[in-house]
């Protein structure tokens, strides 16, 4: 039947969840240490788009974004959020989620993409590289993980469709 990408809605929010929560057990995702509730997450990200990729009925990963400022001259900038379960990784779920992300994005008027990713998440670098993004830099010793700083590398993709007069 293969894998579908489709709006993310509340009703997927526990298997996302989970997702999240392996992803965060990880090291390699994201400084969080938990999984927020529903309310908190949803507040966190824009309203659309919102992704899942469904596979026989069964979530295998989700992609949404997240504004980087309240500022209303950032507008279209956003924040990539890309995780896929362990289960499902080397499929090519990630690039599906990505590109149909990254397609949802500009018919939302998002002009500017943006990825905080780990140096040693190489799978994630790669992803984000056949998606059109680029490197901007090194941001070194951004924020301390279990007592250890860690490294981040800034990426991110201009749209060549909005924002472009």
């Amino acid at each position: 039947m293969g894998t579908q990408i489709r709006t993310l809605t509340d009703d997927d929010w526990e298997a996302v969840r989970a997702i999240y929560v392996a992803g965060i057990a990880t090291g390699q995702a994201t400084f969080e240490t938990e999984a927020p509730n529903w309310t908190t997450w949803n507040n966190s990200h824009l309203p659309a788009p919102r992704l899942v990729a469904v596979s026989e009925e069964i979530p295998g990963g989700w992609a949404a974004l997240g504004p980087v400022s309240t500022r209303s001259v950032y507008a279209g900038v956003a924040e990539v959020s890309v995780y896929v379960a362990e289960e499902m990784r080397g499929r090519g779920l990630g690039g599906l989620l990505l590109k149909a992300l990254i397609k949802g994005s500009e018919e939302n008027g998002i002009w500017t993409l943006q990825a905080s990713i780990f140096p040693e998440n190489v799978a994630s670098i790669s992803l984000h590289h056949s998606c059109g993004f680029r490197e901007v830099g090194r941001r070194e010793r951004i924020a301390r993980m279990k007592g250890v700083w860690r490294d981040t590398l800034l990426f991110e993709r201009r749209s060549k469709l909005v924002g472009s007069d």
